[in-house]
């Protein structure tokens, strides 16, 4: 891997985290694929373009765009090795062979510059030591007009899966979880802030619109309370606490999740933020960034 600027993240998922996310790739792609139609569509993606994927994970993005991208093709980059060799394999078992994938951080990775059409996210934007450097990486590695499009996070009160979480207050540590601010999921939950960070690094025509999504996360309550728990933000509050708190925070969690039980699923709404906006023209006789795109590749 190149140079790491957030190293803290690099570490967690090489760890548990990444290794959590590979080992359970089905179970996440179903609680967030509501949100992978909303996405390709805003990025515009035609048969000819280059894709970047930033923050692929196990890589469900990445194969998505590269199929629409048929023939282009998609590259996805992460920081994580374990869920880039599920993704690696993923994208062979489904024969998807325009998709590729690099180990690199986002915010320091050399990419080629004007390189790619269009760059989606689905959740790994949020979690970049200086957002800012990271926009204007990536939009480096956008051609001129090129487009940018990717889901965070919205308010966490517009998570189910977070006003469950809240059940376990006063049981579990749940002090600032969820907040926003440091690098972590909900980093870019203030949308005017997050299109005033897209504006300093150089992009135009950045909007926000809220987006929602219901996803499966388990067969059954108890189900879905082992799986949240065993995530790497439930494993660490878990950590702090007895093997009786955490069976009670167990039983409080499987109770708070039992009304979404629906249809051998437990349906979980997530609210977040489809980001849109266009690398700069630059110095152009027609400033609208539509004008300047370029012909697409024959």
């Amino acid at each position: 891997m190149d140079q790491v600027a957030n190293t803290a993240q690099a570490q967690a998922w090489n760890g548990y985290e990444g290794a959590q996310w590979a080992g359970s790739q089905e179970r996440w792609d179903a609680i967030n694929d509501g949100f992978n139609e909303p996405l390709l569509a805003a990025a515009a993606i035609g048969e000819l373009d280059r894709v970047l994927d930033i923050g692929c994970g196990a890589g469900r993005t990445t194969r998505l765009a590269a199929r629409r991208a048929d023939r282009g093709g998609a590259v996805g980059v992460d920081l994580s090795g374990p869920m880039l060799e599920r993704a690696r394999a993923s994208a062979d078992r489904e024969g998807v062979h325009n998709a590729s994938f690099v180990q690199g951080d986002a915010q320091v990775h050399p990419f080629e510059p004007g390189y790619f059409d269009a760059a989606v996210s689905r959740y790994g934007m949020t979690f970049f030591v200086d957002p800012v450097a990271a926009f204007a990486n990536i939009g480096g590695a956008l051609r001129p007009g090129g487009r940018l499009a990717f889901i965070c996070a919205a308010e966490a009160e517009t998570n189910e899966w977070l006003k469950a979480l809240a059940s376990l207050d006063g049981i579990l540590p749940l002090d600032g979880f969820g907040a926003p601010g440091a690098p972590g999921m909900f980093s870019l939950t203030d949308p005017d802030h997050t299109l005033a960070l897209l504006a300093e690094a150089g992009f135009e025509d950045a909007r926000a619109q809220r987006v929602e999504a219901a996803g499966n996360w388990g067969r059954s309550a108890e189900d879905a309370a082992a799986f949240l728990l065993g995530s790497g933000p439930g494993r660490h509050l878990l950590s702090q606490v007895g093997h009786e708190v955490q069976e009670h925070a167990r039983r409080t969690l499987t109770d708070a999740l039992r009304p979404y039980e629906e249809g051998g699923a437990v349906w979980l709404r997530s609210g977040s933020w489809l980001v849109t906006a266009a690398r700069s023209c630059g110095e152009t006789d027609t400033p609208r960034q539509a004008d300047c795109a370029p012909l697409r590749r024959a």
